[in-house]
């Protein structure tokens, strides 16, 4: 899988190419000029070691100017936020030992220059009017506007479809929680739909960040399918959690470090809650997703009432009197919890008997 922190670098690198930024006004009144150039991104010692002939530069950075400057053959060199460039039509001389699958001199130089330094650099080509950004020894195409809203909105559509899925699992998921009959492959099944969600979405942010000013409405309606999800997967998983001692983070984690195939394979996931593989056992829930859909309750309050009566049945046929006994509870919450909870009870199973009510 991809390292996290390597998959952080490269979207900040592309968010400074991304339409709106000086950078991409830039490479984009090279390409309209059919001309090529080379942008080391980073002045360090080491980058300005491999630069021969030029000029100092050393002023900020504008559209206009680096179209200007790369008009001569040199290559540029820009500070490490892109905001001044450096040094201009200068000729990068990297290690020629450094091994390279190109062929191009110009995009030769590139990844020998950024695998030496370990510095991104933008390779404009001239002869295919396409840009390439050399990062961390792997070539990564930044690709128009068109394209890139292409591929996002055909995320956005397998997001929909997918947060839909999801939303019938939780469902399905909660009517077995409130009939206590909750089995391990239902709990497998709702955090497989959770991760699969999580990773479309963080699709559709690599997205968002290449489409830059372009890609507003798409992170609007990623922020709308996907926000009210993300702590869901972790309320699960400490709701079924076999050992409650266990911070939760960690078998989110080792969700998420599944592979496409692991993932599908419920037996994996129930693994990593510390369950015996039997897909069928019944599980009670602890009670900390439904009790953190209830309006103005913070978690401390949930964690509190989870630690006093230990499960879900047990929160749900309490009376508001034992309801508000729990410290931070109080008269006004415990009645908003149990009317919360029995609203969302009577929601999912309509033809339940009503027990007597507590007072």
């Amino acid at each position: 899988m991809v390292d996290p922190s390597d998959e952080a670098r490269r979207r900040e690198i592309l968010a400074m190419l991304a339409p709106g930024t000086t950078m991409r006004d830039g490479l984009e009144r090279i390409l309209r000029a059919g001309r090529g150039t080379l942008i080391v991104i980073g002045s360090t010692p080491q980058a300005l070691s491999l630069c021969s002939g030029g000029f100092v530069i050393d002023s900020p950075a504008t559209g206009q100017r680096i179209a200007e400057l790369a008009k001569m053959d040199g290559a540029l060199v820009v500070d490490a936020e892109a905001g001044r460039v450096v040094r201009a039509n200068v000729q990068l001389v990297p290690d020629p030992s450094i091994p390279t699958d190109e062929t191009g001199t110009r995009h030769r130089s590139a990844e020998r220059t950024a695998k030496q330094t370990g510095l991104p650099v933008v390779a404009v080509s001239e002869s295919m009017g396409a840009v390439s950004l050399y990062l961390d020894g792997v070539r990564y195409v930044v690709d128009e506007v068109a394209t890139v809203m292409y591929r996002a909105n055909q995320a956005m559509a397998t997001l929909e479809r997918y947060r839909a899925r999801f939303d019938e699992v939780i469902e399905v998921l909660a009517t077995r929680e409130f009939e206590d009959q909750v089995t391990l492959r239902d709990v497998a099944l709702a955090l497989q739909r959770a991760e699969m969600l999580r990773r479309i979405a963080d699709s559709l942010e690599g997205y968002v960040v290449e489409l830059g000013e372009e890609g507003r409405m798409i992170a609007l309606q990623l922020e709308e399918l996907f926000e009210p999800v993300q702590p869901v997967l972790e309320l699960i998983v400490r709701d079924y959690l076999a050992d409650r001692r266990r911070r939760a983070s960690r078998p989110v984690a080792e969700i998420a470090e599944l592979s496409t195939s692991e993932l599908l394979d419920h037996g994996q996931i129930v693994k990593l809650l510390g369950g015996d593989g039997d897909l069928d056992r019944r599980v009670t829930p602890r009670g900390y997703r439904m009790l953190g859909r209830v309006p103005r309750i913070p978690m401390v309050v949930v964690e509190r009432l989870v630690d006093h009566f230990g499960a879900l049945p047990a929160i749900l046929e309490a009376s508001a009197a034992a309801l508000g006994d729990v410290e931070g509870v109080g008269p006004t919450r415990a009645r908003t919890i149990r009317d919360s909870l029995r609203r969302r009870r009577d929601q999912l199973l309509p033809n339940r008997p009503q027990p007597a009510p507590k007072v």
